[in-house]
């Protein structure tokens, strides 16, 4: 792995002067302590510190993981002397992103991985992946947020069914588009059956972008977009709960 300085991190040298903007569109679920939390997770917790009546405020302590919620993961959750989340430059938090839709083969097949013939498919479409951008993978997981058993869809034996890419596109992806990183609608940019986690590890290795438990993919287009992610600059943080919002030209 490369030195972890943040001048490392891939350069956004695409943003205009200038840009028009449509729509601004949030990417990122509410938080409350029902949200689905990866097993063995700390749950999401709220207690009120100070009350206006008594303290002349309102304040209150809230604690979750920092993989819980809409999320980016670091490098150091996966390398010991990998990067912390504190450390992404700013300019890495803004990128370009396209979305690839992939929402009928997962619908009849939960353990769909993004193949490189998809990619292919998408640009004989759309027209070649730019440079530097997130590849956002929309499985149409999102609209099982509010359903913890349908989100993470496990079988008797305890083991998730749920889509992700594939470990060939992800290495297209970073070898072949030199894309900034990934995000997905899913609890995992990897599926529920890849328990090595082969595309966190790749892209996380570069170090790129990781972005899970996104929604409203559905009111982004396929190519126009651009990201805009707000981290929580933990000390040392193996990842942050996000703030994700895409402005729509």
């Amino acid at each position: 792995m490369d030195s972890q300085s943040p001048s490392n991190l891939p350069a956004n040298s695409f943003l205009p002067l200038t840009i028009t903007i449509r729509r601004i569109v949030h990417l990122s679920h509410i938080i409350d302590p029902s949200i689905p939390l990866w097993p063995g997770d700390p749950p999401v917790e709220f207690e009120t510190v100070a009350e206006l009546e008594q303290q002349g405020y309102n304040l209150r302590r809230f604690s979750m993981g920092e993989h819980s919620g809409t999320h980016m993961n670091a490098p150091n959750s996966f390398y010991p002397q990998g990067m912390s989340i504190d450390q992404y430059s700013a300019e890495s938090l803004i990128a370009p992103a396209v979305v690839i839709d992939i929402r009928q083969q997962a619908a009849a097949n939960p353990d769909y991985v993004l193949t490189i013939s998809d990619v292919l498919a998408w640009e004989q479409e759309y027209g070649q992946i730019p440079l530097k951008s997130v590849v956002l993978l929309f499985t149409g997981w999102q609209s099982k947020w509010s359903d913890k058993g349908a989100f993470f869809n496990q079988d008797a034996s305890g083991e998730m069914h749920f889509p992700g890419f594939g470990s060939e596109a992800t290495q297209f992806l970073l070898s072949q588009r030199q894309i900034a990183g990934v995000g997905i609608d899913t609890h995992g940019v990897d599926s529920g059956q890849d328990t090595t986690l082969a595309t966190n590890h790749f892209v996380l290795e570069q170090p790129r972008i990781v972005l899970e438990n996104l929604t409203n993919l559905d009111q982004l287009p396929a190519i126009g977009t651009i990201l805009v992610i707000g981290i929580i600059r933990l000390l040392g943080g193996t990842g942050s709960p996000v703030a994700v919002l895409a402005l729509v030209s």
